[in-house]
């Protein structure tokens, strides 16, 4: 029996370390995972989806939905190609647009959302020319008349005269994959050369492009591509490069090139430092700066579009209205003007956080207006840390207090975390325009949490009926549950540590069973024992054994408890408070009165599975344990219901107690104080109190061999309480001491020669 006890202990011991084990595994890996996804060590694509649309909630949480009266867009719509015709149009039709915008309207900048690859040849001059080389070389009069009509039918210089001198910005396309012929037209002017920048591998590099034609990006102050190399996996426009690489150059994103040309054409200077992740260098873009004005970017240059809301954040002005001059002055001066196009056949509708169709025009012009309001979400180096610190923070949380919390507890502090991390995520957007994942540390902790329920649930199932097997004979259902709640480590094997024990024994009971039938004896004796056990149970209290009448009980084990000798003394007055229920009760069922004797005592005991190989039991031994029977013993010789030592006085000093005397029990040399426990101080009256006093000062009289004095006082005592046994002993000793004095050695111990 103790060996199967034994190997069931070590058994439990095992599960339970390997189950902590395990639990502690699966959240470290599964944080080291959600870590490498957050440095860009590797792709979880379920997160970055998850990212991705809380990005967006976001996004359209936050938008300040309004129209930038700065900025106008003419829209070549459905309207302008039904009255101008299909596009492309020919170029003195946009040369006269471009005159219109500036002679007429007084616009601040322009830029165009279009690219001019090709050359306009519905002039016809191609053909004039052909003729006027073979048939008609001859013919003065066609020459003379095609050098007159050569400026009127060519398109493309009429155009490009119309851009000359003008804060004129043209758009172009760039594409990472090289094609048939990679370069049709003409680059703008290069930001810088690549070469001198250690951050140009990150970013995007091009393998061809389609320019303008030379003659008009070289009349326009400026170029920058509109395509979006940066485009997400789900095709939605969330971030736009501001540069790329090609042939070792840096070109601008048409948003850019619009904005330094609105300045001047300052010089970009680049903010680099240490990076971080996978791709870090010893020099990582962070930021651009252009005339005082900071532009957020990351390592590839990427800037995040600050969407103002749904398309129509801007004024849209149909491009056949301009050309007719139909629209209020007013509504362009100083404007800057983009041209674009939201007719669905010209395919530049896009897929943004804030609307599935939007008009690919309207993406530059955000950013335009983020450049330009310097409200640009950014991404800083150190971001990166934090983020990784979070979710170190939260497998920390996880491993080391869920577990540690009740069920209702743990539930409301992960309800907390979660909110405050979701509250703290979007005061970092709005407020400080910081851009940190969302998806990632919710999804961890939400994960980790529900692992610490997973494990929780079986280990804590386990463990309680680990815990009920192995002590639920032992101590209360309450104490049970606590203990499995806890990280403590409980065993049957022996041990020595502090508890105080409890000794209740039922006065006269051979007496009483004497003249009782068995069936009714053994009523009666359930009908003490039952109240009492539940007193002791109540009062976290484990039961040692039942002894006949008597109860044998202890605190401090099998679970650690600094206060046990609180909770003994309480359950020894709260016993006898159950004694005058239990003696009401027997009077009503005619049984004979009783009535309980106490001990208590407070010492190293040692506690664990003692007997033999055919019977075990967990219990207390030593001489502590002895001390506490022998004071149980005492409580019929002075008359009180109740004893305890001077160690549980001062293990327990928040009740008030009489001292009793000194005495030496038997089988002890060595003489003892004790002590009967009156209650909790705050309650005991003032009358109380000067009685304790009194008695107090005849004990020390008494003691000091004064036995005038003491008797004097234990007279006075007795007097008032004549029912009181204790002072009708110490009157007998000083008249027997009178006769017979003590030695002169005398420490004024009493010494009991039986149990």
């Amino acid at each position: 029996m103790c060996a199967m006890r034994t190997l069931h202990f070590f058994e439990m011991k095992f599960t339970n370390k390997w189950i902590k084990s395990y639990r502690f595994l699966a959240c470290t890996l599964i944080t080291l995972l959600f870590m490498a996804h957050t440095a860009h060590w590797l792709n979880i694509p379920t997160l970055q989806r998850m990212e991705n649309i809380l990005y967006d909630l976001r996004l359209r949480t936050t938008v300040v939905n309004t129209i930038d009266p700065r900025i106008v867009i003419i829209d070549i719509d459905e309207e302008s190609l039904a009255k101008e015709g299909r596009w492309p149009w020919r170029r003195d039709k946009l040369a006269y647009l471009v005159d219109m915008l500036f002679d007429y309207y007084n616009v601040k900048l322009l830029g165009f959302d279009v690219v001019f690859s090709e050359p306009d040849t519905s002039g016809g001059v191609e053909l004039l020319e052909k003729m006027a080389s073979g048939p008609l070389q001859k013919d003065s009069s066609f020459l003379s008349t095609l050098e007159t009509m050569r400026p009127q039918l060519s398109y493309d210089d009429m155009f490009a005269k119309s851009l000359e001198n003008r804060p004129v910005v043209l758009g172009y396309f760039a594409s990472h994959i090289t094609e048939k012929t990679p370069e049709v037209g003409m680059l703008p002017t290069p930001v810088a050369a690549a070469d001198r920048y250690p951050f140009s591998p990150l970013l995007f590099e091009e393998k061809s492009y389609a320019g303008n034609l030379s003659k008009l990006q070289k009349a326009a102050m400026s170029g920058g591509f509109f395509n979006n190399p940066n485009v997400d996996e789900d095709g939605v426009y969330r971030r736009l490069p501001l540069l790329v690489n090609y042939n070792h150059q840096l070109y601008e994103a048409l948003s850019l090139a619009l904005f330094r040309t609105l300045l001047g054409m300052p010089e970009v200077k680049f903010i680099t430092g240490e990076g971080y992740g996978k791709n870090n260098t010893d020099s990582q873009l962070e930021g651009l700066d252009i005339e005082n004005f900071h532009i957020p970017v990351d390592q590839s240059s990427t800037l995040l579009v600050p969407y103002r809301g749904r398309q129509g954040s801007f004024s849209y002005i149909s491009a056949t209205d301009v050309l007719n001059g139909v629209v209020d002055v007013d509504k362009l001066k100083d404007k800057i003007v983009i041209v674009g196009t939201s007719a669905a056949g010209l395919l530049d509708l896009r897929v943004t956080p804030v609307q599935s169709l939007y008009a690919g025009v309207e993406v530059h012009a955000n950013v335009l207006s983020g450049l330009l309001d310097q409200t640009i979400k950014s991404r800083p180096s150190y971001i990166l840390a934090a983020e990784l610190a979070e979710l170190l923070l939260i497998c920390l949380l996880s491993v080391f207090i869920f577990p540690r919390l009740p069920v209702i507890l743990s539930a409301i502090i992960f309800a907390v975390f979660l909110a405050s991390g979701i509250a703290f995520n979007f005061y970092c957007w709005a407020v400080w325009n910081i851009d940190t994942i969302l998806a990632t540390p919710i999804t961890l902790l939400t994960g980790l949490y529900g692992i610490q329920i997973f494990f929780g649930f079986f280990f804590e199932s386990r463990k309680k009926k680990q815990m009920g097997n192995m002590f639920g004979q032992y101590i209360p259902p309450e104490l049970v549950e606590q203990m499995s709640q806890s990280d403590e480590e409980f065993s049957l094997k022996g041990e020595s540590r502090e508890m105080t024990v409890l000794f209740s024994d039922v006065r006269g009971f051979t007496t009483i069973s004497e003249g009782m039938e068995p069936q009714e004896l053994c009523e009666l004796i359930n009908g003490i024992l039952t109240p009492v056990t539940r007193v002791i149970h109540d009062h976290k209290g484990t039961i040692d054994k039942y002894i006949g009448d008597a109860i044998m009980a202890f605190w401090g084990a099998p679970m650690h408890n600094p206060q046990h000798a609180t909770y003994a003394v309480r359950a020894g007055l709260a016993i006898l408070e159950a004694l005058k229920t239990i003696q009401k009760d027997f009077k009503a069922k005619g049984w004979p009165e009783v009535d309980i004797g106490i001990g208590l005592n407070t010492g190293t005991m040692s506690v664990g599975n003692m007997g033999s190989q055919f019977r075990i039991a967990y219990t207390i031994m030593g001489d502590a344990v002895n001390l506490g029977s022998r004071l149980e013993g005492l409580t019929k010789q002075y008359g009180v219901k109740m004893i305890v030592s001077e160690s549980t006085l001062l293990a327990a000093p928040e009740f008030t107690y009489r001292e009793l005397d000194k005495v030496r029990v038997k089988g002890k040399h060595k003489p003892i104080t004790i002590y009967e426990p009156l209650g909790v101080t705050a309650d005991i009256g003032s009358e109380q109190l000067q009685i304790l006093e009194l008695l107090n000062q005849g004990l020390h009289n008494y003691r000091q061999q004064q036995w005038s004095a003491a008797q004097n006082i234990f007279e006075q005592l007795a007097g008032q309480y004549p029912h009181d046994k204790l002072y009708s002993i110490y009157l007998n000793r000083i008249a027997y001491y009178l006769e017979s004095p003590p030695e002169a050695d005398w420490d004024g111990a009493f010494t009991h020669t039986s149990k």
